[in-house]
């Protein structure tokens, strides 16, 4: 079953399958692929699937839909195509791969981001990359420390855990061998790591530390 894998600075942010024939793209809400970036048109280019082949069509945005760095109208895409939608980059694929693991989901809240156990399709999902040989060498995981989840682990289990709501605030968790790293992704509010603010380039993380994401704390424990 054709896919979209959504990702910006190659940090993937959700992956959609295509299950009808017509599948839309942009920042309202109501569209099946929700980007909310203002570089994206409300109603940006949409999706259009005809038996195995699928046609992307450009719906007079702003900003224009690219195709492996080419603006187009309407094509046919090719398994591995790259669509770029401003910063945003959307990879089609059509084999069957390992996919990506729903870990965190985010909603604005009364105190910032607060973690919540389900949400509709329009709420931000972060996602959990990494290929078939990523299973946890070491045990490690996030801890809620604040909001209704408080108290709530999640295991790191994957390469890359992205948390946050694009276009607020984005942060990612990145495992590099025995350790793991965070850095920034997206957003004016930086994530905090004991207080220190965490920008674009990755910092280690140590067993105990706190991060801070628009308002939620989260511990990280490595054992």
């Amino acid at each position: 079953m054709p896919k979209m894998i959504v990702s910006i600075d190659g940090v993937v942010i959700k992956e959609v399958q295509l299950t009808k024939d017509r599948t839309t793209l942009g920042r309202r809400p109501y569209n099946d692929i929700v980007i909310d970036n203002l570089a994206v048109s409300g109603e940006h280019a949409v999706l259009q699937m005809n038996g195995n082949e699928v046609h992307l069509e450009d719906l007079n945005s702003t900003n224009g839909t690219y195709v492996n760095g080419k603006a187009i109208k309407k094509q046919l895409l090719q398994s591995g195509d790259s669509i770029e939608v401003g910063k945003y980059r959307i990879k089609y694929e059509t084999d069957s791969a390992p996919g990506y693991e729903k870990t965190m989901i985010f909603k604005p809240g009364a105190g910032g981001l607060g973690p919540i156990s389900s949400a509709r399709p329009s709420e931000f999902q972060s996602s959990l990359s990494g290929d078939s040989t990523g299973l946890a060498v070491v045990q490690a995981a996030i801890k809620v420390l604040s909001g209704a989840a408080a108290g709530r682990e999640v295991p790191l289990t994957k390469v890359v855990t992205t948390i946050g709501k694009p276009g607020v605030a984005v942060a990612a968790i990145t495992r590099r061998q025995q350790a793991f790293v965070v850095h920034h992704v997206e957003g004016v509010a930086k994530p905090t790591l004991n207080g220190s603010p965490v920008g674009t380039d990755p910092v280690a993380l140590k067993n105990g530390d706190v991060i801070e994401l628009a308002g939620t704390q989260m511990q990280f424990i490595h054992s």
